[in-house]
């Protein structure tokens, strides 16, 4: 069963993450964290976000990020970088390193439900193309399992009304869309960034997710139920872009954007540790 909202309504304004409590982070279990514009700029993690992922791992705080990005496109990072999994496709599925140079797969549905899934996907997303003017498909859309992904401003850019044409459009064919930092994600199912946390913590740590005691850090409106649910989060100053745009709002903002922000983070719980 998901556990419900710790905190049923959001801030209605952001407050400097310098004024996060130390209290409050002293017994954090792990963090969870989104990728792009969060830890990367340009498709890229930066230095100051990896240091901060190696520091957080040093001190034996686990982290799982939480992308909209594709099974493809992750696997490669849950090898490099020093995180516990990476859950990728707004939760549908999981990457976990089993050696230095493996890296294990895992899907919240089973075969056959993708499979059945597929078609809808590919017969939304052609519909989308004719439809919609100006749109493509996310270069990393190859890698991509159980979801399509519309760019919209990672190398295409679509305005705003674009954006919401291509979101009612996959929601009139049963899909849930979300929008991302770079893309319009759509897929098929319940599951979201929340439900695949939930369901790495539980894989990977052999516990429930207490939403007490996990922060999250992110950017954009698809990270609004990580908001929602968590009352520790995080958004990285470049989330003003979409504030306007988002029911719930993270409790803290960083003063630095993107993965200088999450270093901000890191910092900030690393010295709120005891010993």
């Amino acid at each position: 069963m998901t556990p419900r909202p710790f905190r049923p309504d959001p801030p209605q304004t952001l407050r400097p993450w310098a004024e996060c409590p130390d209290a409050a982070l002293a017994g954090l279990r792990g963090v969870l964290t989104d990728i792009d514009d969060t830890l990367t700029r340009d498709g890229q993690i930066e230095p100051a976000a990896l240091a901060g992922l190696q520091r957080l791992a040093a001190a034996g705080l686990p982290v799982i990020a939480v992308t909209g990005r594709p099974a493809g496109w992750s696997r490669a990072f849950a090898l490099a970088w020093p995180v516990r999994a990476i859950v990728a496709e707004n939760g549908a599925l999981m990457w976990r390193r089993r050696s230095a140079q493996k890296a294990a797969i895992e899907y919240a549905d089973p075969l056959p439900v993708r499979q059945a899934n597929a078609e809808r996907l590919a017969t939304c997303a052609r519909a989308v193309l004719a439809e919609v003017p100006g749109t493509a498909l996310a270069r990393d859309s190859a890698g991509r399992i159980t979801d399509i992904a519309i760019d919209h401003s990672e190398f295409a850019h679509l305005p705003p009304e674009r954006i919401a044409q291509v979101v009612a459009l996959m929601q009139a064919q049963g899909l849930t869309a979300s929008v991302s930092s770079i893309h319009i994600n759509g897929w098929i199912g319940a599951h979201h960034k929340f439900s695949g946390a939930c369901w790495a913590v539980r894989q990977v740590l052999g516990g429930e997710l207490r939403p007490a005691e996990w922060l999250y850090v992110g950017d954009s409106s698809n990270d609004q139920v990580m908001f929602e649910r968590l009352p520790l989060s995080v958004g990285v100053a470049n989330i003003a872009r979409f504030v306007p745009l988002l029911t719930h709002l993270p409790t803290y903002v960083t003063r630095a954007e993107r993965g200088a922000g999450f270093a901000e983070v890191a910092k900030k719980i690393l010295a709120a540790r005891p010993g």
